[in-house]
């Protein structure tokens, strides 16, 4: 890893720590862990490699009902989510932090209203059109989903990107945003309006 700046180490160390806390007190946000767990991801300016990206060791996963870490906050925790983040900011460098959440059955049409709403923009990717090279290649999944993103987006990076899974591949969606405290609140807002609209 690069040598970093000591003081944005710090700052990272401490918005990732206010996110988790978030994240661990959203009941609501139980219902959106996917199967294969969450990750929260906050990366370096110009991060290019995994090891500059801050995550969660082990994941995020369910316990008593309530969204849980199973290990630490590190970097070089996440793969999957690092390296799409560090795609996306190829097209925005701003855009830094980024969580997966569950895509159940019937969320979509309720989330492109609430983006609406919110003044979001999100991009609904078609994994079936994902190439066989980019399925097979380690790692290429996730860069070719955020290229995609940027693509359906007209060029820029939406606030969402969900995907309706494909074979072997949960549907999930992932929200991004400049740092970890903003996303992390804007998706237990999101968790807490949806479920509300489910009573």
């Amino acid at each position: 890893m690069k040598p970093h700046d000591l003081a944005d180490e710090i700052d990272m160390f401490g918005r990732m720590t206010i996110a988790l806390e978030e994240i661990e007190t959203c009941r609501e946000f139980a219902g959106f862990v996917p199967e294969v767990r969450t990750n929260i991801v906050f990366a370096y300016p110009h991060a290019d490699t995994p090891d500059e990206v801050m995550a969660i060791d082990g994941r995020i996963t369910i316990v008593n009902s309530m969204p849980r870490a199973a290990g630490r906050v590190r970097f070089g925790a996440s793969g999957h989510m690092a390296r799409f983040i560090i795609e996306l900011m190829k097209t925005d460098p701003s855009v830094r932090a980024g969580i997966d959440f569950k895509n159940p059955p019937g969320f979509s049409d309720w989330l492109s209203a609430y983006c609406t709403e919110q003044g979001w923009v999100a991009a609904m990717i078609d994994r079936r059109t994902e190439p066989a090279e980019s399925r097979i290649a380690d790692g290429s999944s996730m860069q070719w989903k955020a290229n995609e993103a940027v693509r359906v987006s007209g060029g820029s990076v939406p606030k969402i990107i969900c995907d309706a899974g494909g074979p072997g591949k949960e549907p999930v969606c992932i929200i991004v945003g400049e740092e970890p405290i903003g996303v992390t609140r804007d998706l237990c807002e999101m968790a807490r309006a949806y479920t509300h609209s489910l009573k």
